[in-house]
């Protein structure tokens, strides 16, 4: 079930006894973890009613055991096993376990479900990989190995649409002065995390008040944020702007900014523009679509970005700035007397007329 359907499960029929939660995302995971204490535990017993174990550090029949055994100081309980990936069997013990059908394992756990403690719910855990990528056949098996477990919750990373939206649900909520193109910046640079957006604009809040918010304060607040002057140096080099390619140079090295890691930027966002022209793509809907088919997840913002840098340079010159980078980060590796030369010497080449 999604995280929503388990909120409005739990208010409408109560809490069942026990629960895997699966998944890394970590801002629903937190609403649902809130939800289910409140709705267990009264005010008074959250302290003395909550039990956490590692199931990297006990084994899960030993945590059932405890859940088995009645408390003396609260009547509810709420028993949090984390990190329940531990529990899974590895090397020759996954090969006995596939034979037994996992019931080796899981015996216990199926036993404890057809006669829970009641007035005790357990959660088992799995916050360590997500469903994207390499990480998608763990999930599964993880899922395969609590099987027996029948409610599920699947905490899936927020799809580009669904972050903007909580952003701009968020901002509301907090009452913040945030455009459109500060909205835009802020989701790049906490790259869509649900849990980062929703810190980072709390942060913001306290920061900016009741004034508008803006994108020196992004900046200033949000780490990564300054990737956006990086963006500002590629459509400077793009024009063929020298000067103003140079004052954001200043601006960057004034800024205390790590030259290797800004030339990493740029490099990337010549390096995307660079394929998304090879691959024939027009517009930011099929660059944000090729690369997140490719596993690269990228914003509507950066697709847009992209799409700029592929209209500012013919696909030779996007090759002889893929060159130059390279020189410009091999040069960065020897010993120099200032990073900023190096940085300036491929700006000038790059805006040679």
């Amino acid at each position: 079930m999604t995280p929503e359907q388990f909120l409005d499960r739990l208010s409408k029929k109560g809490p069942e006894s026990v629960y895997l939660f699966v998944g890394s995302e970590a801002y629903n995971r937190e609403r649902c973890r809130k939800a289910l204490i409140e709705a267990v535990l009264p005010a008074e017993d959250r302290e003395s009613g909550f039990t956490r174990h590692e199931l990297d550090q006990i084994p899960l029949a030993a945590a059932l055991d405890d859940a088995r055994a009645l408390s003396l100081f609260a009547t509810q309980r709420v028993i949090w096993l984390a990190g329940a990936e531990a529990a899974l069997p590895r090397g020759r013990a996954v090969e006995a376990d596939e034979e037994s059908g996992g019931s080796g394992h899981t015996a216990s756990l199926a036993a404890y479900i057809q006669n829970p403690t009641p007035g005790t719910v357990v959660v088992i855990d799995a916050s360590r990989y997500d469903f994207e990528g390499e990480d998608k056949a763990r999930v599964e098996r993880a899922q395969k190995f609590f099987s027996a477990v029948p409610a599920q919750v699947e905490f899936r990373a927020f799809s580009p649409e669904a972050a903007r939206s909580l952003a701009q649900s968020l901002t509301r909520e907090a009452g913040l002065q945030l455009g459109l193109a500060e909205l835009a910046l802020l989701l790049d640079a906490t790259g869509g995390e649900a849990a980062r957006l929703a810190v980072e604009i709390e942060k913001l809040k306290l920061f900016a008040g009741a004034r508008k918010v803006t994108a020196d304060d992004i900046a200033a607040l949000v780490p990564d944020a300054r990737s956006a002057t990086v963006f500002a140096l590629v459509a400077a080099l793009g024009r063929g702007d020298r000067i103003r390619a140079l004052e954001i140079l200043d601006t960057l090295a004034s800024a205390g900014e790590y030259m290797p890691l800004a030339l990493t930027f740029l490099a990337t966002q010549f390096r995307m523009a660079l394929a998304a022209r090879e691959a024939g793509l027009r517009g930011p809907g099929d660059i944000q679509a090729h690369f997140n088919k490719l596993g690269v997840r990228i914003w509507p913002e950066r697709a847009r970005q992209i799409g700029q840098t592929m209209e500012a340079f013919p696909k030779a010159r996007l090759e002889r700035a893929v060159g130059k980078l390279f020189e410009a980060d091999r040069s960065l590796r020897d010993a120099r007397p200032d990073d900023r030369i190096v940085m300036e010497e491929m700006i000038l080449e790059l805006t040679a007329r």
